[in-house]
């Protein structure tokens, strides 16, 4: 898995520091190319000489020690499939949370957009500090993987959390998440998000409160995971894949529909209205006398049965957002629609859903099955989906 892989290896001021020599040795003798970032004070506790004969790569340190055109906080961050920092100490897990970029290695380390794991090492206390926890809390709302360290016996002399985790752990999380990156290579995905806007008149309209936060997370991960994405959106978000602007519930299904026959995966993230309004008022209506005005709405189409009457070999995700009894309502909902899997969500509760970085789930296959997952950020709720929806 990890032949010819391109690994980025930050190593900081810490005295397991010495253990990730046992590290990059592993790493090569299976064909990875590995390339170290050392912090100045990671160099007290082993040495670049060292560093450079086990890596057969030059070892980085200083930031604008620049030998082409390109910087190298840029050049390495391009180069890298997978981004690992260990040891990393509180400071410099502090500082890639609230985005300080004042060395060569969080410099990198800010502008790395693929997969990134960090095992830190530090005193118990530290470790338990709430700022240090706080920061943990952000990295991993931002997709980036935490190796907890082990308790035990530290150099420092306490007993307690803070020894960096084993190396067998390491190793083994750089692989799967290698892994996972190829899990959607050649496959093309498309997916839906926001509330679609449906106009009364050139200055109102019916919508519902649906933040696109939960399909921007999913075709993030689909694209991590090697994928094509095809990303229809009611929010003008800025993404690094194929982005198709629509408004109403009939342009969402027209730009599907454009999209359709070569989709491996359809996930109908978005929140489609029901209705629209019959006749839209082509002039601003005016407020009248009468206490109570009548608008005649009609149904939208709908879109998700309509993708499950004319699929083929596609994979087709639908979302159900209640306010009671989920359970029944997505049981009813998998079997009228007939999706491969249903992903239900609680609306009614105020800390996930719409608008929240957050979110809690259950997914429903046609085979019956069901998968409960925990309340989680929307990026890792994305990414279970997935592992959920991609073994078929």
């Amino acid at each position: 898995m990890l032949q010819g892989k391109h690994i980025l290896l930050g190593i900081t001021g810490g005295i397991a520091a010495y253990k990730i020599c046992t590290l990059i040795r592993d790493f090569k003798k299976v064909g990875a190319e590995v390339k170290v970032i050392a912090t100045p004070n990671a160099l007290n506790f082993v040495t670049k000489l060292t560093l450079q004969n086990l890596s057969q790569n030059e070892v980085y340190i200083e930031e604008f020690d620049i030998k082409n055109w390109k910087p190298e906080h840029i050049s390495l961050a391009d180069w890298a499939d997978i981004m690992l920092i260990a040891p990393a100490t509180a400071n410099t897990i502090s500082k890639i949370a609230q985005g300080i970029a004042d060395n060569l290695l969080t410099s990198v380390a800010c502008a790395f957009s693929k997969k990134m794991i960090i095992a830190p090492a530090m005193n118990v206390n530290m470790w338990n500090n709430d700022a240090v926890q706080n920061n943990l809390k952000i990295l991993q709302k931002r997709g980036i993987e935490i190796l907890e360290p082990e308790s035990g016996f530290l150099a420092c002399g306490y007993m307690g959390k803070g020894r960096l985790c084993s190396l067998d752990k390491i190793y083994n999380a750089v692989e799967e998440t290698l892994k996972y990156s190829q899990k959607l290579k050649g496959q093309k995905v498309v997916i839906t998000a926001g509330g679609t806007v449906e106009e009364i008149d050139p200055v109102r309209y019916i919508s519902n409160y649906s933040s696109g936060k939960m399909g921007l997370a999913l075709a993030k991960s689909a694209q991590s995971m090697g994928a094509e994405v095809v990303f229809i959106t009611t929010k003008d978000f800025d993404v690094p894949f194929k982005k198709v602007l629509v408004k109403s519930a009939q342009d969402m299904q027209n730009a599907i529909n454009e999209e359709f026959d070569t989709a491996n995966y359809i996930i109908m993230a978005a929140a489609v209205a029901d209705y629209r309004v019959k006749e839209f008022s082509e002039q601003k209506i005016k407020k009248e006398n009468n206490d109570s005005i009548t608008l005649e709405l009609v149904k939208n189409p709908d879109i998700l049965a309509d993708l499950c009457k004319n699929k083929t070999s596609q994979t087709i995700v639908g979302f159900c957002a209640e306010s009671e009894n989920l359970m029944e309502n997505a049981k009813t909902k998998i079997e009228k629609k007939g999706c491969d899997y249903l992903v239900a969500n609680d609306i009614s509760r105020k800390d996930i859903g719409f608008n929240s970085d957050e979110n809690e789930v259950t997914i429903l296959s046609q085979d019956g099955a069901i998968k409960k997952i925990s309340k989680a950020s929307k990026s890792v709720i994305a990414r279970k989906i997935w592992e959920c929806i991609s073994t078929k």
